[in-house]
Order: C-alpha cells, then sequence, then structure tokens
C-alpha cells in the first residue's frame, strides 16, 4: 500500500476535524432542547407546588421530546464512534454501502447548510471491498464537497453505488452545474494522492451531469 500518513496528513486531519466540529456541533443543539425542555418541566413542577393542576398531555408531550432527543443524541454518539473506529485498521474489508450511509449520517448537517440534499441509492447486494475505510470516507468527502457545488441549490446530489467486476463504482449524480465547475482544480494534489493510494480513478462527465468514482476489490495491505 502506498498511502501513508504522512502524503495526505494534512488533508485527514481536515476531514477528521470538519466531521468532529459538524457533528459535536449537532450534539450541542440536541443538547440544548434537551435543556429548554428539562426548563420547561421545572416550570411545571413549580406550578404544582403553587396548587395549579398538571395537565397530563404537557408532561407526556415534555417526556417525548425529551425521549427523542436522547435519541438523536444516542445516534450521532454512535456514527461519530464508527467513524472514530475506521482508522483502527490501515486497510480492512468494508461494504460501500455501509460506508456511504456513514457519510451520509456525518455530513448531513453541512448539506442542509449549503441547501443540498444528499441522496443514496444503496445497492441491493453488499458491495465489499478491502481498502483502507478512512482514506476511502476522506476521499468520498472531497467528491462531496465538489459536487455540492456542482449542483443547483435545493437540488439533490445523488450516490449510486455499484459492483463491478474490477470492484465497485460511486456515481456523483444530478450535477447540474458541473461543466462551470469542471474549470476549477479538482481533482487537486490531495484527491489525487488519495486516488494513487486507494488505486482509484475518478473521472467527470458534464453531459451526464456526474462524477465516476471507480475502485478497486482490494489494495496491497
Amino acid at each position: 500500500m502506498t498511502i501513508t500518513w504522512d502524503t495526505v496528513g494534512t488533508a485527514g486531519l481536515q476531514f477528521f476535524g470538519q466531521m468532529s466540529a459538524s457533528n459535536s456541533h449537532e450534539i450541542k443543539n440536541v443538547l440544548a432542547i434537551i435543556n429548554e425542555n428539562a426548563g420547561l418541566l421545572e416550570d411545571l413542577m413549580l406550578m404544582v407546588d403553587k396548587g395549579v393542576a398538571l395537565d397530563p398531555q404537557r408532561l407526556k408531550s415534555l417526556a417525548r421530546k425529551l425521549a427523542e432527543q436522547t435519541r438523536r443524541a444516542d445516534q450521532i454518539v454512535k456514527k461519530m464512534n464508527q467513524f472514530a473506529h475506521s482508522v483502527d485498521y490501515p486497510v480492512k474489508s468494508v461494504d460501500l454501502n455501509e460506508i456511504l450511509d456513514l457519510m451520509m449520517a456525518l455530513t448531513g448537517r453541512l448539506a442542509t447548510m449549503r441547501n443540498v440534499n444528499l441522496e443514496l441509492k444503496a445497492s441491493a447486494a453488499p458491495v465489499t471491498l478491502t481498502t483502507s475505510p478512512f482514506f476511502l470516507m476522506n476521499l468520498v468527502w472531497l467528491c462531496l464537497d465538489f459536487a455540492m457545488n456542482a449542483t443547483a441549490p435545493g437540488r439533490p446530489v445523488l450516490l449510486a453505488p455499484e459492483k463491478t467486476a474490477q470492484g465497485a463504482n460511486l456515481r456523483f449524480s444530478g450535477l447540474e452545474r458541473l461543466a462551470q465547475q469542471l474549470g476549477s482544480e479538482f481533482p487537486a494534489e490531495r484527491e489525487k494522492r488519495l486516488l494513487r493510494g486507494l488505486k482509484a480513478q475518478l473521472s467527470a462527465d458534464a453531459a451526464a451531469q456526474e462524477i465516476l468514482l471507480c475502485l478497486p476489490a482490494m489494495i496491497d495491505g
């Protein structure tokens, strides 16, 4: 395997930081909502102390909101934990569908902030690759970042993985402004280094409004 932390260290750290910052911000939002509802619950208890009748439906509503936000926080933490463990093994067998599902969860807030919808059309069967999970996710993010600039506001970016004889293809489609964006430096050096390390190929088709990432079934350990 020719890829090392040194060659893409800066890009990798930036990627890790972006994902961590965005998702920790989501957790902060959840905690703010929980704190707000806890304050409302405290107000209800003070009213009860003053002899005001307690509205059971209002209490049920607060309990439901607290439970919903607790589940939301739990899902965010699970995804962040899964992401953190992506660096445990330099190379391992992964399902591209699961990698993309994780990326959708990690980048959802960033896409919303840019008024872009991300849609994953997972393949019916697993798409198994022996690759570097962290570096693959880093490359997918860089492609997504570019793709979100190449689509119109409010329009979806569709991710569609498919198994091939050589490994897998990943299409990023719905890129209505791809022709205009192709003048920018993409792939830049960081993408090129990841592509070499992952033995992958990247191409763009302005007429089809898509970019295509071709991944091998296996890279050397």
